[in-house]
């Protein structure tokens, strides 16, 4: 995410690295530069241009002048205006009513169902609230069935009426049935096109007056840059929508969206998309993007991921395995397992500061990653699994055919695992001696 963007402004910086003081003329030189990195994002030249003023009306102010190490105010100051154009702050969506109602827009292509699918399984995971999807896309053929078995997938009912074409009824009596069955929710995905015509908005616009929601949502794709903020544009005159969706966060992005649409809009980014898989969805936060495009990471939205995917009730029993020696190779399998679901470890990396940068041109796949390993895994038997030690040559030999590795691979593994084994031995074991400690005072 930003990758080129980032590289373009850390070289926009360096311009002015060893210079004693701010001046017109380096800050020029440093904005020009700034200036091409930004249209080269796909970001029009009005909101660059309007960015670029905006820093250079604060890098030449009296207090800066005066700063020691221009380089470092002028990446603050950067940072600021990033976070500004962006929205400032994370802004939630609005479930209040009987039900709530979200209304997902968007053309074709730009992820509209399977973002309704996150969504839905991001309220009911994290929210703790119930949701019923309403399958009015009733102009792609493979939409409803994308839909349904999404919502199989998630555990969340798809509401849907088999040969109705009217997606005004559909909605409505999907609202009906939400009211009469106690769903506090209801998601709407709507039908799209290849390109903004008016039929489309007619359609959207009627929708939208029928049902009335609670919060209107645009999706876009991030990947069509400049196209997608006047597609935004088109839809924000007719809807007057509450907030944008920006999907396929994770394809070759340059970051023109998510920069110009608020500009634009003037309507807040609130969630952004990334891969297939439900987890894949996160709440914008302006000022962490703006941290991840100059290269500084974002530890908190890290520790976050982490918090979710963090089981209590399995992490007490880790802890009471590893005091009685009992913590065995099913055990790391279901912590790998609470890793892959926290999401790519190449992005989780690059939220990281300096690691993400170290990986770039690394290609890391999740399964890829874990695969050997979990083969290795699940060709032993509940025994071995339990106490490794028993896994002499003839077992290692017979592990390797099984999971299609080889016994350097089942050696490496038990190696690894034998590591981590007392490495988390050893911080319990700490832990708990401080306790001790403390509790004597």
């Amino acid at each position: 995410m930003f990758e080129n963007l980032q590289e373009r402004l850390e070289r926009s910086f360096k311009i002015l690295k060893g210079e004693g003081r701010i001046t017109e003329i380096n800050v020029a030189e440093t904005l020009k530069d700034i200036r091409r990195a930004l249209l080269d994002a796909d970001v029009s030249y009005k909101v660059a241009k309007e960015f670029c003023d905006r820093v250079k009306v604060k890098a030449m102010g009296q207090n800066v002048l005066t700063a020691v190490k221009p380089q470092q105010m002028m990446v603050k100051i950067v940072h600021d205006e990033l976070a500004e154009f962006m929205g400032s702050q994370s802004m939630d969506i609005n479930f209040k009513g009987n039900p709530g109602i979200v209304l997902v827009a968007g053309l074709n292509g730009s992820g509209k169902t399977t973002f309704s699918a996150k969504l839905a399984a991001n309220i009911k995971s994290k929210r703790g609230m119930k949701v019923l999807l309403a399958a009015c896309d009733t102009f792609r053929p493979a939409a409803i069935e994308q839909l349904k078995v999404l919502g199989d997938q998630i555990g969340v009912e798809v509401y849907t009426e088999e040969g109705v074409k009217d997606p005004i009824r559909i909605a409505k009596n999907a609202i009906s049935k939400a009211k009469s069955e106690g769903y506090p929710v209801v998601i709407i995905d709507t039908a799209g096109r290849l390109a903004v015509d008016e039929e489309l908005m007619d359609e959207i616009s009627a929708l939208h007056k029928a049902v009335q929601p609670t919060e209107s949502l645009f999706v876009v794709d991030a990947m069509t840059g400049q196209d997608a903020v006047e597609t935004a544009k088109v839809f924000n005159e007719r809807l007057d929508f509450d907030g944008v969706v920006l999907t396929k966060m994770d394809g070759d992005t340059r970051g023109g969206a998510a920069l110009s649409i608020k500009y634009v809009t003037g309507k807040p980014i609130k969630f952004i998309s990334s891969g297939e898989k439900m987890e894949a969805l996160d709440v914008f936060h302006p000022e962490r993007i703006a941290d991840r495009i100059l290269g500084m990471g974002d530890v908190v939205s890290l520790v976050e991921k982490a918090q979710e995917q963090f089981d209590e009730k399995q992490a007490r029993e880790t802890r009471k395995k590893l005091a009685k020696d009992k913590f065995g190779l099913m055990d790391f399998y279901n912590q790998i397992q609470q890793v892959k679901k926290m999401g790519n470890i190449k992005d989780l990396a690059g939220m990281i500061p300096g690691v993400g940068k170290m990986m770039k041109d690394i290609d890391i796949d999740n399964d890829a990653a874990f695969k050997n390993i979990e083969a290795i895994i699940m060709s032993m038997t509940p025994e071995e699994r339990d106490n490794p030690d028993i896994i002499n040559g003839s077992r290692r030999k017979r592990i390797a055919n099984g999971s299609g590795t080889d016994v350097p691979e089942v050696n490496k593994l038990l190696k690894q695992f034998e590591t981590t084994r007392k490495m988390m031995k050893n911080a319990l074991t700490g832990n708990l001696a401080q306790r001790m400690k403390a509790f004597r005072r």
